[in-house]
């Protein structure tokens, strides 16, 4: 029975990988720890986890914006065993408009998209390079690829956290620990309620099916970086030849 623990658990998408990592590769239930700032609202995730095989399901209250408490709520959850595969799926898009001339609303992007994460991650990484194992899933963006002026704070966020976790495959490397980047384009979800959606646009479980597959479960290949959809991966590269004045008018 593996451990695995969901940071961010009202995630539409973090919910939906957990769901389908809440059995290992042969059918066994998986202890299953949800953490979000309202557990009292992972009730139907609970439930749906149980449904799935999940041996165990475990709620912890978790701020990620604190991020002084997080190593107290990474103690709680090891107390009761070591974590196998850690998702960090919190984040926000916030108010590009407002960012523009409010601070304190770059400051909750930046911090919630880069800063938070960059520290859960390395909390998680250290504990599990001692033990000498683990699985760590971080989400990065289309939109870090190359910053755009209608998103540059979220945008500049995840290039930010793009980069840091490649630096840490990086120094990962051989040590038993690994971190898989998942990098999707616009998520028709609860979060970009009410944009329309952009070309190559996916729903939270397609990201879930391609991040499960990605780790390595059955039927996918393992790999340390996903773009989902795949051919997002060729508009990406494309972006930076793109001339500078022609790619500021670049839509959201």
């Amino acid at each position: 029975m593996s451990r695995i623990a969901l940071f961010g658990a009202t995630s539409e998408i973090g919910g939906e990988i957990a769901v389908r990592l809440a059995t290992d590769d042969d059918g066994r239930g998986n202890s299953v720890v949800l953490a979000a700032r309202r557990p009292e609202a992972l009730a139907d995730l609970r439930a749906r986890l149980l449904a799935a095989g999940a041996a165990e399901v475990e709620t912890v209250f978790f701020d990620a914006a604190d991020c002084p408490a997080q190593e107290e709520v990474v103690d709680r959850i090891e107390a009761g065993g070591a974590v196998d595969t850690a998702v960090a799926a919190f984040g926000v898009l916030g108010d590009q408009e407002a960012a523009e001339s409010d601070p304190a609303e770059v400051e909750r992007i930046l911090h919630t998209d880069f800063t938070a994460q960059a520290v859960l991650l390395t909390l998680l990484a250290a504990r599990m390079r001692r033990r000498g194992r683990g699985t760590l899933v971080a989400f990065s963006s289309v939109a870090g690829a190359r910053v755009r002026r209608p998103n540059y704070v979220y945008g500049s966020a995840k290039a930010g956290l793009d980069g840091f976790c490649q630096g840490m495959q990086d120094a990962l490397a051989g040590t038993g620990v690994r971190l898989l980047l998942v990098r999707p384009g616009f998520v028709v979800g609860r979060m970009t309620a009410g944009m329309t959606p952009a070309p190559m646009s996916s729903t939270p479980a397609q990201v879930a099916d391609a991040t499960v597959r990605a780790l390595g479960r059955p039927g996918g290949v393992r790999a340390d970086a996903v773009w989902i959809p795949a051919r997002l991966g060729v508009l990406a590269a494309v972006t930076h030849v793109v001339p500078r004045w022609l790619w500021r008018r670049a839509p959201r």
